[in-house]
């Protein structure tokens, strides 16, 4: 079972709990059956509205899960990943930085720490 912490500073951490194996939840949905107030919009991957930094917890491997095409298309676009760190992704097959779109990210075996904006 994996442990996701959910972080801000405008609100109390919250531990959940990813049920192992799934592959199928992403950080949004967590969030919202939590009650944790991420924001979010189109929760389609495509106005980067549920921007959050993930970290890893787990320090035998790297955070799993590359980018999928859409939320690779927007962090290009906001700034938070280059060309080259996509390319890079592409050969590693991890993700070339920590922000994340949290209605795109899938949760996987591995604790990690959530780290969101709120209004």
């Amino acid at each position: 079972m994996a442990h996701v912490t959910f972080k801000s500073s405008l609100h109390q951490d919250k531990r959940t709990y990813a049920v192992a194996g799934s592959h199928t939840q992403t950080i949004l949905q967590m969030a919202k059956e939590n009650h944790i107030p991420i924001d979010f919009g189109c929760q389609n991957g495509e106005c980067g509205t549920c921007l959050v930094e993930v970290t890893s917890l787990d320090q035998t491997r790297p955070m799993g899960g590359p980018l999928n095409p859409r939320e690779t298309a927007v962090l290009k676009e906001m700034g938070k990943v280059s060309q080259e760190q996509i390319e890079q992704m592409l050969v590693d097959d991890i993700p070339p930085s920590p922000w994340r779109l949290a209605c795109q990210m899938i949760m996987r075996d591995e604790d990690i720490l959530v780290e969101y904006p709120s209004e």
